[in-house]
């Protein structure tokens, strides 16, 4: 087995691209749930109200 360091600068583009997919997942995950936290607060005054 043979440590070569120029394969791990080229696997540095698999990698970026593999924590901008995490990232993207966990925005999208926190975007929904804010949402969801909104449109049942709405429903949730209306039934306060009445």
């Amino acid at each position: 087995m043979f440590f070569e360091p120029i394969n791990f600068v080229h696997s540095l583009k698999y990698m970026g691209i593999g924590m901008l997919g995490v990232f993207l997942i966990i925005g999208i995950i926190l975007a929904s749930t804010y949402a969801i936290g909104k449109i049942t607060q709405r429903f949730s005054d209306n039934k306060k109200d009445e």
